[in-house]
């Protein structure tokens, strides 16, 4: 059935990609005022960022009224595709698909269910633009610089810190990862996508889906937030500068809607600058929603590589100089999501995952190393880079749509590896694994290839992940239900098991157990040579996590 589904949602969103003679279609299905109100909220929370909010799609398809809509007689089009209609749109948003959407039968009730049927049947509505004043007026400084330690006034060892996303409660949990105590809850912006380090790691900028961007002291006795911003309705992305001389001097987050960038100063998110978006694709049209997917700041130029969802194009900000703003345009491949650095740090890699390629930017030379086809739907998160036995470097992303991991070539040391040079920017391997994964991750001291499947529609394989022993990657050298060590009761939703996380030492990995909002989460601790687990954490505060970010490792790109 699910693999049904997806076939008729990938034909619908294929045939609209190439210019089909629309049907007449039947009229959208009304909503009350309440209904629709309703309806935004869970688009917004649970729909949007795969979907877009004009539902013109790209890591998920296409949901624009003239393909949700039925046709009037129920009868193909010109084109040959059949309008899904409610009972088709509530099967798949109730099932889930192949192609990594999960099943919200967990998560949503049967009614909601049928709302958003419905609600993407209608015309979508275009948000407000979100204007720099509209930006100064949100800036809130909490704490101002002077009146913040001067040193350290806690003993935590924050190179060991982790700050985990509480995605429904709007929060992020500063764990300690030597003790497993949580040292403060910190009240962010709702569903927080990444938490970044400052160059020194004393600060941790954290961004929610709703483009609040909070900057946390991680000196002060009980780490809290000292600024907050907010850069528009919608967010994914931040960084901080890292380059010698601009540590710590400025921060750039990207939103979603609108589509822009927001630079700001570093210690106090003060804005300073947005930048739009808007623009042309590779492909040489107009798009209206370009959205920032991801930034990453470079450690051998005052630049900060920004990654344009939409366009599939990839600006090199210089911000050296950010009055007189210059900017370097990559064309790449659509649509472009999350990506990370190969070993060197030279190279930035990032899915285009809607094309199944990877794109490889050489910084030092500024411009675009390579252009990499993969399996359907890379998803590497940050990648995971080690040295394999046969082929050298290689940096690693796994994919949703495809049941493989995928082992890339890198440069990395050029002179070291000189051997390996016919290799590079070739996928020299597929490791065999399922669809659904989100984040692959190793360590630099690490035997083991760790990877997720998250999105699987398989409740056991969601709920486990994938180690590899690197120096054989013929199979899995163990699969780990983290769901059943977790000791959690067995609920209705599903406990995925998302974002291996290595503490500083590289000698464990932290596992999230993303749970139903009612249900008890965890996040499962293990010992990273023995595979054994080591610890659950399981307080009543840690509340749907997701996302962990080890401050050493975040600070330093160690992955």
């Amino acid at each position: 059935m699910k693999r049904a589904l997806l076939g008729l949602f990938a034909a619908s969103a294929m045939a609209g990609a190439v210019g089909t003679v629309f049907a007449q279609t039947a009229a959208a299905p009304t909503l009350t005022a309440d209904e629709k109100a309703q309806a935004k909220k869970i688009y917004f929370e649970r729909c949007a960022g795969c979907h877009g909010v004009l539902r013109k799609g790209a890591t998920g398809k296409n949901l624009e009224p003239h393909w949700t809509k039925k046709d009037k007689d129920g009868k193909e089009t010109s084109g040959g595709t059949l309008k899904l209609g409610s009972a088709r749109l509530e099967k798949i948003i109730a099932l889930g698909t192949d192609g990594g959407m999960v099943n919200f039968d967990d998560i949503l009730t049967k009614d909601e269910i049928s709302l958003m049927a419905k609600y993407i049947q209608t015309t979508p509505d275009i948000p407000p633009e979100f204007s720099f004043k509209d930006t100064m007026d949100s800036w809130k400084l909490i704490v101002p610089v002077k009146d913040r330690p001067t040193k350290q006034m806690n003993n935590f060892n924050l190179k060991n810190m982790f700050s985990v996303t509480l995605r429904d409660t709007g929060e992020v949990a500063l764990i300690d990862g030597d003790t497993k105590e949580i040292r403060s809850i910190v009240k962010t912006g709702y569903a927080v996508h990444i938490s970044r380090l400052s160059a020194s790691g004393r600060y941790v900028y954290v961004i929610g889906r709703d483009a609040r961007l909070s900057l946390i002291d991680l000196w002060m006795e009980k780490p809290a937030v000292v600024a907050e911003v907010k850069i528009g309705s919608e967010a994914r992305s931040v960084d901080t500068s890292k380059f010698k001389g601009f540590e710590d001097k400025y921060a750039i987050a990207g939103s979603y809607w609108p589509p822009q960038y927001t630079i700001m100063d570093g210690d106090t998110l003060k804005p300073r600058k947005i930048v739009s978006t808007r623009g042309m694709t590779v492909d040489g049209e107009y798009h209206p929603e370009p959205r920032v997917a991801s930034i990453v700041a470079s450690f051998i130029k005052p630049e900060w590589v920004v990654n344009i969802k939409e366009t599939g194009q990839i600006l090199l900000v210089d911000y050296s100089d950010i009055e007189n703003l210059k900017t370097t345009t990559i064309s790449s491949a659509k649509f472009l999501h999350d990506g990370g650095w190969d070993a060197s740090k030279r190279y930035f890699l990032v899915a285009a995952n809607a094309s199944n390629k990877i794109a490889a930017v050489d910084t030092k030379t500024g411009k675009l190393a390579a252009l990499v086809d993969t399996a359907k739907i890379p998803h590497p998160g940050r990648g995971a880079n080690f040295t394999h036995p046969k082929f050298g470097p290689v940096w690693t992303t796994g994919h949703l749509g495809a049941d493989v991991l995928t082992l890339i070539s890198t440069p990395s040391d050029e002179a070291k590896n000189a051997k390996f040079k016919e290799f590079n920017w070739k996928v020299v391997q597929e490791v065999k694994h399922v669809p659904g994964n989100l984040f692959v991750k190793t360590h630099p001291i690490s035997k083991h290839l760790w990877a997720d499947s998250p999105q699987n529609p398989d409740r056991e394989l969601a709920e486990s992940v994938a180690v590899w022993d690197m120096a054989d990657l013929s199979k899995p050298k163990k699969i780990i239900n983290v769901a059943k060590d977790s000791g959690l009761p067995v609920t209705k939703a599903t406990k995925r098991a998302v974002h291996p996380e290595y503490s500083a030492d590289g000698k464990e990995v932290w596992i999230s157990l993303w749970g139903g909002k009612a249900d008890q989460s965890a996040v499962v601790v293990y010992d990273d040579a023995t595979l054994a687990l080591k610890k659950v954490i399981t307080d009543p505060k840690i509340i749907t996590p997701t996302g962990k970010f080890n401050v050493y490792n975040t600070q330093h790109d160690i992955y």
